[in-house]
Order: C-alpha cells, then structure tokens, then sequence
C-alpha cells in the first residue's frame, strides 16, 4: 500500500467505522469527511498486482462449458421468453434460487427467502384507443399501431376536448450547456411534439459532440414537458438519429405489455408517431416538417405554436402483479471490509412473447441477459468452491423488470437488501463477447469514477488496453441503457464491462459488421436464442476478466469513488449522511 494516499485514507476509514459500529456510535459528518477525503487525486506510486497468482489461478477454472449450460437453461422456449411478471420470469426465478442455494450462498432478506418481492402494475392498449388531430373543422382520426403508439400505456392522460400543439424542437432543457427548448414558449396545458435525439454536436463540451447525452433518451424529455406544465408528448422520429429504424421495427417495440412501478411518473400522454403521418401536424404553421428538418441539418431548430390540435381517448387492458429479484450473499474474508459490499448484477428478464418472426413468438434473450446471468452463476461458483476468499463481501443480484425500464434495479436500490452507504460498487453484466476473442475492452461508466483505474490496471496486466466506446454505437446515452444507471443514481460507483473493437481472430471491420449485424438481425427478436454461433473461447475470456475485476475491487482498500464533477456525487454523499 502507498503512504499517504487515497488507501491509506480508506483503510483508516474503514477502520473507524467498524470500531464506531461496534460501539454502537453514529456519526453520519465522518462518511461524508472519509468520503471528501477518498475523491483526493490519487499519487504516482506504484500499485500492487491486480492479479495476484491465487486470482490467477481461480481465473483459470471459468468454465465456458458450466456457463453456456445455464445459459442454454434460461433461454430455453420451456422460459418462454422469462417475461416479466409471467410464469416464464417465475421459472427463471427458481432455477436462479435453487442454483444460489446448491452453490451455497446466503439469502439476504430475513424470511430465508432469496427473492425480494414487489408490486409491479402492467397495461397494453386496446384498438379501441382514440387518437385524433384537428386541422379547423377537419378531424383527422388515427389507427393505434398503424399511425401511431403509445411510447407509456395506462392511466393515460384523458383529453376529451382538442388541446393546442407546441412544436419544442428536442424538447431538452440542458443548462449546462445554455440550451432551453422552452425558452420563450408556453406550453401548459397543451401537448408537447418534440424530435428524438438532440441538438448535432462535434464539441465534446457541447453535448458531449458526437456521444448522446441523457438529454437524448424519451423519458427525460417527457418529465421536461410534465415539469412545464404539458398534458402530454408526441415524438417525431429524426432520421439522423434513427437511423436503419422502420415503422415495422417501432410496431414490433411497443407491441409489448407496458409495465411500471405503482410509484412512477404520473400518467400522462406520450405518442410515437408514425414518420408518414407528421406532415399533417404541421398544417397550416408557419413552418413545416421539411423546414424542421433543414433546422436540424444547419443547427437552427426553433420552438413554435403549431396550427393543429389534438384530443385522445385511451383504452387498456391492465393487471396488478408481484414480481421478484432474485439475490444472494458471499460473505467477505476481512473482519474490517466483511462489512463493505460489491454488488455483481444481471437482469434475468427479457421481453417474453411476442410478435411472430418466421414462425418464432417466444424472444427467449440468450445474449440478452441470460447469458449475463449465467456468468454471475459462474463467478459464485468459482468463488464459493475454490481457495480464493474475497475480503469484502459480494451481493450476487438478478434484477427483473430491466427491459421495462430497470424497474428491478430501481426497486433495489429504493430498497436495499444491505446498506447504500456500505456498497461501494456495482458490476452490471448485460451481455458477453460470443463472436471472438479480443485484445480491448470497453468501460461503459467508467469515466464517471475511479473505477476506470480498476479497469486500466487490469488491462495492462492483461497485455489489453481499453477503448472508447466504437462510433458505430453511438446511438443512445449507453450508460443509461442498463442497470448500472440505477446504482449510480443511488451513489453507487457503478460500471458495464463490453468487449472492444479489436479482435483477435478478425480484422475491426468484420468484428464490427458482425456486431452490428447481430443487432439488426437477432437483438430483441425470437432470433437471440441458444441455437445462434456462439464463440466458446469469446465467452470464457469476457467471464475471466468480470472475475479479475470484480475480485480487485473486493480485495483493494481503496473503495471506488465518484470523480470530482460527477453528477452522481451528492448521492453519495447523501446516502453516506443518512447511513442509508
């Protein structure tokens, strides 16, 4: 350990809140001081092997053979597609249990019990929903799926009278980057209609240049319109940031049962609308879709009232249900960090059954998570029968719901199964590498905290390096498109490890066609099944490197922390305040 720096600071941490908690003392100042103390720039020395010979030689007994079995279990059509809320999540659920009890592992809630339970509410519209656009006098009707979908179902906002249309360009208020949609408009009690994506950067300090923001994903841009007042939102697809999508896609996306949490974001009305049908919103305005579209192109877009209005009239078949987590507990080694925890997550669910592709409704997700699942049932194995004990302790989480909008992972975290302030990380797993080996990897979250040195060290002992995240992904804000975002919203350092770019066996642009092609033929289609070519020797690898990291960060004493400027800081230092 180095003198003076951010472990020494840690371990004496540590220490004295395990002599404070056996003196049954509370000083919620001191975790907020250890923890202003812990985001001090760490020094130049020298770090100690990541991959000590006892990690080294658990690496080496990762079994591909172990791991594609319960993967080939979880995603198989007896799942049926593990749906959440369905029989299929329920099956899953047990078989998760009843390897977690056959390894070993601890349950965590108090009823002996490795599921934590809790009330999820779903809803599907009926053809019988009534969306309608007035131009003056005309009435414009539109047919649910062919015209448009409800981006969020049940408990829609009910407008029974035409309300005014607002056209809010991206619909973002961003202050950091002096950008307000809403500026000088009014839009309370009407009806939002924004672009998707946001404004076309090349600026790194200007939304990030070329990598989506937050301010990109639908749901922020819905609390912006519910904040100002709106009644509810319609979506228009841009063409640059949608790109490769046709309707037929959007039509299979929201085909699905719509699930929430009962405590969500008040009902309100939010509409995708088809590409075809958004001429007509523009009619009679002073600008029309095509100006809106050379706005975006040069830079310029613009709020303004539209002439158009609109009215809807929802009906949905719902249902109230349990769903469930699934977790055990690996208990630490060190009577000072046994206390401490690394939570290690997956999301069992996938999106169940659905719309037939060549004869195929069940959407059994192998890649997308069952096989995520089976390497946290691979690392708990290796871990638990081995020599290797880790000094702090390890939650192994299979979150449900994830599909639905990390509805399993934000219940997890607004209930914890062990202290916010105790987990000092959390691994999420959503995927491994089944096309080839390969000599980089990619941190997705990683340059929100310290973990990112967790990473580059191991890398480097690796004979790897890490990369940014390949351009051609660049499609979304991809550290909230996991649950890791639900951990770091709740101040937990949090981090997805992914496969980079350079592969061994294939040169970049065939690694990458093959990626993508993966995406556009099985991603979320009944295609992502047990039966698709899978590279063994990819899989093994990518679990090999989640067991060395997860292992660093479970033997360092030196707790990951937010760098200064992160947006997820304050949560932190919330929790560590509340002893949460």
């Amino acid at each position: 350990m180095r003198r003076g720096g951010p472990e020494k600071w840690a371990g004496v941490y540590v220490l004295i809140l395990y002599i404070l908690d056996r003196m049954h003392m509370r000083f919620p100042a001191l975790h907020i001081l250890f923890a202003a103390l812990l985001l001090l720039p760490a020094g130049a020395a020298a770090q100690p092997q990541i991959i000590t010979p006892a990690i080294q030689s658990a690496m080496q007994r990762v079994s591909a053979d172990s791991l594609l079995r319960h993967a080939g279990i979880l995603a198989s059509d007896t799942m049926e597609g593990r749906g959440t809320g369905r029989e299929g999540a329920q099956r899953a659920a047990a078989y998760l249990s009843a390897e977690l009890a056959r390894l070993g592992l601890l349950p965590v809630e108090n009823d002996s019990s490795y599921l934590q339970r809790f009330p999820l509410h779903g809803s599907f519209p009926l053809p019988e929903s009534r969306l309608t656009l007035y131009d003056g006098d005309a009435e414009i009707p539109l047919t649910l799926g062919e015209d448009y979908t409800l981006y969020k179902t049940g408990d829609q906002t009910f407008i029974p009278r035409p309300l005014r249309l607002v056209f809010v360009g991206y619909g973002i208020v961003a202050p950091e980057y002096d950008y307000n949609d809403y500026q000088n408009i009014n839009v309370e009690n009407a009806v939002v209609v924004y672009l998707s994506g946001e404004p076309a950067s090349e600026d790194a300090g200007y939304f990030d240049g070329p990598q989506p923001t937050i301010y990109s994903i639908p749901e922020m841009k819905q609390r912006i319109a519910l904040t100002r007042g709106a009644r509810g939102s319609i979506m228009l697809p841009l063409p640059r940031v949608e790109r490769g999508y046709t309707w037929k896609d959007w039509q299979r996306i929201f085909s699905f049962e719509d699930v929430k949490l009962p405590i969500t974001t008040p009902g309100h009305l939010s509409v995708l609308l088809r590409p075809e049908k958004t001429n007509a919103l523009f009619r009679g305005s002073r600008y029309t879709y095509e100006d809106v579209l050379r706005m975006d192109s040069t830079g310029s877009v613009r709020s303004f009232p539209l002439q158009t209005r609109t009215s809807f009239s929802g009906v949905f078949r719902e249902r109230d249900f349990l769903a469930a987590n699934v977790m055990a507990a690996l208990p630490g080694s060190d009577p000072l960090l046994r206390d401490s925890w690394i939570i290690c997550s997956a999301h069992y669910d996938h999106l169940g059954i659905g719309p037939a592709a060549d004869a195929d409704s069940i959407y059994n997700g192998f890649v997308d998570n069952a096989i995520g699942c089976a390497s946290l049932l691979e690392l708990a194995r290796v871990l638990k029968t081995g020599n290797l004990r880790l000094r702090r302790s390890v939650l192994f989480l299979f979150v449900t719901g994830e599909e639905k909008g990390l509805l399993g992972s934000q219940y997890y975290c607004a209930n914890p199964a062990v202290p916010l302030h105790r987990s000092i990380a959390n691994l999420n797993v959503d995927g491994l590498a089944i096309i080839d080996t390969f000599d980089d990897m990619v941190g997705i979250g990683a340059e929100y905290s310290t973990m990112k040195r967790h990473l580059e060290r191991l890398a480097t002992e690796l004979g790897m390096s890490v990369s940014q995240i390949p351009p051609e992904f660049n499609l979304m804000e991809a550290f909230a498109s996991s649950d890791q975002i639900s951990f770091a919203q709740a101040g937990i350092p949090s981090l997805l490890i992914m496969e980079g770019p350079r592969y061994r066996n294939l040169g970049r642009e065939e690694g990458m066609a093959r990626f993508l092609r993966w995406g556009e033929e099985r991603y979320h289609s009944p295609r992502d099944d047990a039966g698709q070519p899978v590279n063994p020797a990819a899989v093994r690898q990518h679990a090999e490197i989640l067991f060395a990291y997860l292992a660093a960060v479970a033997n360092t004493y030196e707790p990951p922390q937010w760098v200064r400027g992160s947006r997820f800081i304050n949560a932190r230092l919330q929790s560590l305040a509340e002893e949460r």
